[in-house]
């Protein structure tokens, strides 16, 4: 079964692979989120088969509120389970999604 973490992972994943353009290879969000977890500044790109970096919007509002939402409880998640090795939880992140690889990895940004 796997942790809540991953399955936040994952639907994070997924939000953004519905929200990319048909010929993305790697999706990439830079994710600033508020103090208040009440709002986020997004900024998307995305990689394309000849390896061009654009960035670009999603079709649909929801998709800024879903990731949003997913991102907060990945947020309490951590602090609630201790992984923040002693720091502040983190207010930032750079969201990669590798659609070749079908890989997700997130850097996060400390205070």
């Amino acid at each position: 079964m796997a942790s809540r973490d991953d399955e936040l992972y994952s639907e994070i994943g997924r939000i953004l692979f519905e929200s990319a353009p048909e010929n993305a290879q790697i999706i990439l969000l830079d994710a600033e989120l508020s103090p208040e977890d009440d709002h986020a500044k997004f900024l998307y790109d995305y990689v394309d088969t000849k390896g061009v970096k654009t960035w670009f919007l999603p079709g649909t509002p929801a998709t800024d509120s879903l990731l949003l939402e997913r991102l907060v409880e990945l947020r309490k998640y951590f602090v609630a389970n201790n992984l923040t090795n002693g720091k502040p939880a983190w207010h930032g992140c750079l969201v990669t999604v590798d659609l070749e690889k079908m890989k997700i990895n997130l850097d996060y940004r400390y205070d």
